[in-house]
């Protein structure tokens, strides 16, 4: 059997915000194909951890590569990375005065140089992927908020990434609408996207990761496979949330 090569190397990452350390000595490597589910209390540096894949937080020190490329703070085209990577937010991120479809074809045809009509073509495509074709000529402001997410999920989709990000992307969201968005993200599981998930989802965690990843305090304190983790997790402290989780 073949092993997939790495689509995020991560090696002794460390981030501070001015004298205040975020991330301790980040170690993580994450396979093509493999869906890693981040979760931890509060605070502990998840979210800082996954934009540090594509800079929208730099590092200060260590190395991390995208597809075997080392991604450098400042560097100039970190563009090239980005438009591998997707990232889908907590609060959509959406052009208000766009269309729903102008909002899927704007990325594609000034960053890849796509056609109007092969954009919008593709964009339908994904628009019914994340089944909501019929919204393609509303704004933002009309659609709720599962809706803007399931956007959100397409118009990362519309650049062909070869790894998601997903920043606690149901945080934000009415309880009644969670589930639509992550009806979209088992279905993106189940067709092998690398993603990368910060969640509180629990149920969500153990239904589609690979492995989860325990944070807490901005170090990585347990990596394992869900049923590990969840039954006969190796950490007091991971214990200790699962239990607080429960109750």
């Amino acid at each position: 059997m073949t092993m997939a090569k790495p689509a995020v190397v991560m090696n002794g990452v460390n981030k501070w915000y001015g004298a205040h350390q975020v991330l301790y000595d980040i170690n993580l490597e994450i396979a093509e194909g493999e869906r890693v589910a981040v979760c931890g209390p509060s605070g502990s540096g998840k979210s800082t951890m996954i934009r540090t894949i594509n800079q929208l937080e730099p590092h200060q020190s260590g190395h991390i590569l995208v597809d075997g490329k080392e991604v450098v703070p400042g560097m100039k085209r970190i563009d090239l990375i980005r438009s591998d990577v997707g990232m889908v937010f907590q609060h959509f991120n959406l052009f208000p005065h766009l269309s729903v479809l102008e909002n899927l074809t704007i990325a594609p045809r000034t960053v890849r140089g796509m056609s109007k009509r092969a954009a919008e073509e593709q964009a339908m495509t994904l628009l019914e992927r994340v089944r909501i074709p019929e919204q393609a000529h509303k704004y933002p402001g009309q659609l709720s908020g599962g809706q803007q997410q399931r956007v959100a999920i397409a118009r990362s989709l519309c650049m062909s990434p070869r790894i998601m990000l997903f920043d606690e992307p149901t945080s934000a969201l009415d309880p009644e609408m969670v589930r639509e968005v992550l009806d979209v993200m088992v279905q993106l599981a189940r067709e092998h996207m690398t993603m990368v998930v910060v969640t509180h989802e629990m149920d969500f965690a153990r239904e589609v990761a690979d492995r989860i990843v325990f944070m807490d305090a901005g170090r990585i304190v347990e990596i394992n496979p869900p049923e590990k983790f969840f039954t006969d997790p190796d950490s007091q402290r991971t214990r200790d949330f699962l239990r607080r989780i429960r109750n």
